[in-house]
């Protein structure tokens, strides 16, 4: 191969994690990849199922690529799926990845194929912005679903029948699941599993991923909690920088009216105008963003760190922050500390 020439990656027609004389009953996990399909989306299915094995070290899966078309653009080299569309028909699970742009059409084929396999009763999952292929079949209307946080947005407001949930790692519907980004699809392939084979196998397969079988906490921990702006030039930009850096003061609202020149009523209305929210919550979240980068950057105790970010209690501190992030001080410090 020339510089400039496209790079092809051609999945084999074999079944990954099928075995010479496979019974037929074997559960059959077919990954849609579509144009754009995120590699890591499309690998992580083939590799957690295919490598599970049953107790007698049988393959407990196999596994298929399909697509709508011979050659899928995977950006960095182009894909040839070994099945095509039809082979969704035959699926006892079907997993759509995520592609690069989720706010593109999907072919009106690809949207059938999945209508037809849920009316048989097939499984479908979706890992990361999977959810929106999904999202357009219908199939996901009145549901609680997840993406990655950073689409939750778009999600709602391209399909505002579906309820997003945006600070979970996956969640299980039953027929239809859905994961949040990148490393949650190993949690949600880990649950099907498990709900499949029981935890035994899912612990092994858990281990052969280096995952653990259940994670601290939910996808709420990974959001960046950035401020709501104020307006550049408005009257709050030198009041928000004297909140933030007195997080440590234990600040009432006639303490920050007085800092504002201005009175409470009045506090409380320009905050909700330029910022969205309250001056309390503006305040929450400045100390808990600071907490968030002490616990990943020292190693002071919680209660200290609780202090320092203007807390009257370490249980206060702990209440707030799982709150806002979705698990605790100790386990964000485990997760994310340098």
């Amino acid at each position: 191969m020339t510089w400039g020439e496209s790079s092809a990656v051609t999945v084999s027609r074999g079944e990954a994690g099928a075995a010479p004389g496979y019974r037929r009953a074997m559960h059959t996990v077919v990954v849609l990849a579509l144009d754009g399909v995120i590699p890591f989306d499309l690998s992580t299915p083939i590799e957690v199922f295919a490598r599970t094995r049953l107790p007698d070290g049988r393959p407990a899966y196999r596994v298929r690529v399909c697509a709508p078309a011979e050659e899928v653009d995977a950006g960095a080299f182009v894909l040839r799926a070994p099945w095509p569309l039809t082979e969704l028909a035959e699926a006892d699970t079907i997993i759509v990845p995520g592609v690069a742009d989720p706010a593109a059409p999907v072919p009106e084929e690809v949207l059938d194929a999945l209508r037809q396999a849920a009316a048989r009763g097939t499984r479908i999952a979706s890992i990361c912005v999977g959810a929106f292929v999904l999202a357009a079949t219908g199939l996901l209307d009145g549901l609680r679903v997840t993406t990655h946080w950073s689409a939750a947005g778009l999600l709602a407001a391209l399909h505002p029948a579906v309820e997003v949930d945006p600070g979970v790692l996956y969640v299980d519907n039953g027929q239809l699941l859905t994961s949040a980004g990148a490393a949650a699809g190993l949690d949600l392939c880990l649950h099907m599993i498990r709900r499949d084979l029981g935890s035994a196998v899912a612990a092994d397969a858990a281990r052969l991923s280096v995952m653990p079988l259940e994670r601290d906490g939910g996808q709420a921990q990974f959001i960046v909690h950035d401020q709501p702006p104020a307006p550049r030039g408005s009257v709050l930009e030198p009041l928000l920088r004297w909140m933030e850096d007195n997080v440590r003061r234990d600040l009432t609202l006639d303490d920050v009216a007085a800092q504002g020149g201005m009175s409470v009523r009045t506090l409380n209305r320009r905050f909700r105008e330029q910022t969205g929210t309250s001056p309390l919550q503006w305040l929450h979240r400045a100390r808990i963003r600071q907490a968030q980068y002490l616990l990943e950057t020292t190693a002071h105790p919680v209660e200290r760190i609780a202090a320092q970010v203007g807390f009257g209690s370490p249980t206060a501190f702990r209440e707030r922050f799982k709150r806002l992030t979705g698990t605790s001080p100790h386990a964000y410090r485990r997760t994310f500390q340098a």
